[in-house]
């Protein structure tokens, strides 16, 4: 059943001036005409008048209609659901080491491909790239549009030797930190950081590493980290991800990327958030009536009226 409502619920108390007017229609003795003839018996017509005071109370009727209009008749629409957004900021390591043998490419060539493929996982989801070595580059920001990501890995690939040399090093707590300021930019949605390196970072000694995950982790970030080489994962990087609610990940070789995006994607389940219920407009009825009213009106004014001749 439809619940109404009205927006301007105290324009109804104009229903009073089309309530009068049909208590005037039919409680009016004004119309009434005496003839003088001889002999002659009176005719009530009751019929007539009931037919004659049915058509001039459409006038009124339709005054109705126009007030409730203007009232703004409103209906609650159903509680709808969205997916929920989530910020994604890939930080991604293209120091020299980033060149060595993985797989039929090199460990770069293999993130930025599991990246690609990862995408297709999050379809809705906003996406932004960010290089790092010894400083940082914020390549793509935050985006729902992917096409800038599929073009991206030619441009700084350390294999090809033209990236500046202040990308050589690695600096994991600095890019940490650059993308915290790039997530925090959004209001909406959840924010994640997904860190794929090979190495280690001087950055990150000395409690820098506590430091660093406390301040993503105020800001509701999480950190997942993949770790795209042999040998043990780095404490201080441990530490990040665990801190901020997120996980540390050791992938040897591009089958085993592709499965730590994957868990990944699973860890970081897609969320439905239930919208509030709408207000819906409801004219369409009352205009509907008020057509008809109109309409009656006009034809009944042919051969349905007063006249006192």
């Amino acid at each position: 059943m439809l619940a109404l409502s009205f927006g301007n619920a105290w324009v109804l108390s104009l229903l009073v001036v089309p309530a009068l007017l049909l208590v005037w229609v039919w409680r009016r003795e004004s119309r009434r005409l005496v003839l003088p003839f001889d002999h002659g018996k009176g005719r009530r017509g009751v019929v007539l008048r009931v037919l004659l005071q049915s058509a001039e109370s459409l006038t009124a009727l339709l005054l109705a209609v126009a007030v409730l209009l203007l009232a703004g008749p409103q209906s609650l629409g159903a509680p709808k659901t969205k997916r929920s957004l989530t910020n994604i900021e890939f930080c991604v390591d293209i120091s020299g080491s980033m060149t060595a043998d993985f797989g039929e490419g090199t460990r770069y060539d293999a993130a930025m491909q599991s990246i690609n493929e990862f995408l297709d996982y999050r379809k809705g989801d906003a996406f932004g790239l960010t290089f790092f070595g010894t400083t940082f580059l914020h390549w793509v920001p935050l985006t729902s549009d992917t096409s800038a990501f599929r073009c991206a890995p030619p441009f700084l690939d350390p294999k090809r030797g033209n990236n500046p040399g202040w990308f050589n090093g690695t600096s994991i707590g600095k890019a940490l930190l650059a993308c915290r300021r790039v997530l925090t930019s959004r209001e909406e949605g959840d924010r994640m950081i997904v860190l794929i390196s090979d190495g280690y970072s001087s950055d990150l000694y000395n409690g820098a590493d506590e430091d660093i995950a406390r301040k993503l982790r105020q800001d509701g970030i999480a950190v997942y980290g993949i770790h795209v080489a042999e040998g043990e994962v780095p404490d201080p990087v441990i530490n990040i991800a665990t801190i901020t609610g997120g996980e540390m990940f050791q992938a040897g070789d591009p089958t085993a990327l592709d499965t730590v995006f994957k868990r990944i994607d699973e860890m970081r389940v897609t969320k439905l958030e239930k919208v509030a219920a709408e207000h819906i407009d409801e004219f369409e009825a009352f205009c509907w009536v008020g057509l008809g009213l109109l309409g009656l009106h006009l034809l009944l004014q042919f051969f349905l009226r007063y006249t006192p001749w």
